[in-house]
């Protein structure tokens, strides 16, 4: 980090600096050593922060920018009036809080061994030499934290370290890149924007900031600061790696998006999944790439794949409402419609609309339809057949199933198929009635009225709907096979 780095926000000179409020006083002294800090008023920039220091003495920021400002004056000629601490205890010691509040610890450590070959027992010495070694000890877990994915374990490590460096950009990057990648993109912002007020060409920290748009899949504003971060350090890898998946992911979303509108099912589908294997990291844009995918693979009537793409865009994003929404859909056209009930629940809860309230209620409906007779799958038509084929419906299923056609069975196919005769004859009676028919297509108790579904003779049915005038049978034409008779 260069010495240079400063807690620097521009202001204007304050009016007054009286204040009652103690922490607003020491702010302001802070504000005007700002102000002397960006005219590289070295000296009168210290004494603020003094100031600053002696009405708030644990305010660690005060400290950060006093040290960045004494690291300044070190390497101008104003050194020289302060020679007289580079031969003794104190200057060594200055200097060394200097270096080991700007990250610097190894710097740090050996300004601090200088103070203790001066006075070997130098108890601000030995304290600080500890800090310094601890610091180091914080980098080494950290760099193997980042390097095996364990970003917790590196902003925790990196908040102890910036107890004792609170000045050091280079830690606070880190953290900041880490928090970004824990998805927690307001507070790593929050980071890098403050180092962008200090210093707005600083790459590490238009990288964070490009970053955090990524994630969130503001792709467009993510490139440009990328692009910015590159032009200051042509160099940096990661803002380049950064850009150039960024592009890849944009480019390739934008193709699958436009196949989709055209009709090219197949095509989009096969390119979101490519988009899909760009950036495995990027969960919120992952998210909407599964939930487009889900999307298209129920145009292309791949239903388990659609809800198995929405479940994946729903793990990585539990609030996203339009993935919940397709699922459901998905679950209400596969007639799994406890999960519909369920995904609609949690819509409306996070939701609460007109529209959702409604397709709640349909699934609702609709499972408590599922749980009654299916008369149409007894009949074997679809629910929009019409009399004529609800009619035909009858006929064959009734002389399939009827009790003479099957009775040199055994006495358990006869009794079952004694049953499905009589299901048939009650679907029959239902569906072959107006009032009845709509009632159970709404979802209505049938018993409601006096309209007892099961109030009929299944015989009765047959012979009515037949026109038998006097027995009927059925007589064997071969092997399995019977043709029915009237008497």
């Amino acid at each position: 980090m260069a010495a240079g780095d400063c807690d620097v926000m521009m202001a204007p000179e304050p009016s007054g600096a009286g204040e009652a409020d103690p922490e607003r006083e020491a702010e302001i002294f802070k504000e005007q050593g700002n102000v002397f800090y960006a005219k590289k008023d070295y000296n009168e920039a210290f004494n603020y922060y003094t100031k600053a220091i002696d009405i708030c003495p644990k305010n660690a920021s005060y400290y950060g920018n006093r040290a960045a400002t004494l690291m300044m004056i070190s390497e101008t000629s104003q050194i020289q009036e302060r020679a007289q601490y580079v031969t003794m205890p104190m200057g060594h010691l200055r200097e060394g809080k200097c270096h080991l509040s700007l990250g610097n610890a190894m710097a740090a450590g050996r300004c601090f061994q200088k103070v203790l070959e001066l006075e070997t027992n130098n108890p601000q010495a030995l304290t600080e030499l500890k800090n310094a070694e601890a610091v180091l000890e914080y980098e080494r877990i950290t760099e193997v934290g980042f390097d095996k994915g364990d970003f917790r374990k590196v902003v925790y490590y990196m908040d102890r370290a910036l107890e004792f460096a609170p000045a050091c950009h280079r830690f606070k990057i880190l953290k900041a890149e880490c928090l970004a990648l824990l998805g927690r993109y307001p507070d790593a912002q929050s980071v890098a924007s403050d180092i962008l007020r200090m210093d707005s060409t600083n790459a590490d920290a238009l990288y964070v900031r490009g970053l955090c748009l990524y994630y969130e899949d503001c792709i467009e504003k993510a490139v440009q600061f990328f692009v910015q971060a590159l032009r200051m350090a042509p160099d940096h890898e990661k803002a380049r790696l950064a850009c150039r998946n960024a592009k890849a992911l944009r480019a390739k979303k934008e193709e699958g998006n436009r196949a989709f509108k055209e009709g090219s099912f197949d095509e989009a589908f096969e390119l979101y999944s490519e988009a899909l294997k760009i950036d495995p990291n990027n969960i919120k844009t992952n998210a909407k790439l599964y939930c487009n995918r889900g999307t298209v693979g129920s145009k292309l009537h791949k239903m388990q794949q659609a809800i198995e793409d929405c479940t994946n865009a729903i793990k990585l994003d539990d609030t996203y409402i339009k993935a919940y929404m397709r699922r459901a859909q998905c679950y209400m056209d596969t007639e799994q419609y406890e999960e519909a009930v369920r995904d609609y629940e949690k819509i409306y809860q996070t939701e609460k609309t007109k529209e959702h309230k409604q397709l709640l209620k349909n699934a609702q409906l609709e499972l408590k339809k599922s749980k009654r007779k299916d008369y149409y799958k007894i009949l074997g038509v679809d629910k929009s057949a019409s009399e004529d084929e609800i009619k035909k419906a009858y006929r064959k299923r009734a002389l399939m199933h009827h009790p003479d056609r099957h009775s040199s069975a055994s006495p358990e196919v006869q009794k079952e198929e004694e049953k499905k005769f009589k299901e048939v004859g009650e679907a029959f009676s239902i569906l072959s009635d107006p009032k009845k028919k709509a009632r159970y297509d709404s979802g209505q108790d049938l018993d409601d009225d006096g309209m007892n579904s099961g109030d009929f003779d299944a015989n009765n049915i047959f012979k009515a709907f037949f026109g038998s005038p006097g027995g009927f049978s059925f007589e064997a034409s071969g092997p399995g096979n019977f043709f029915f008779q009237f008497g």
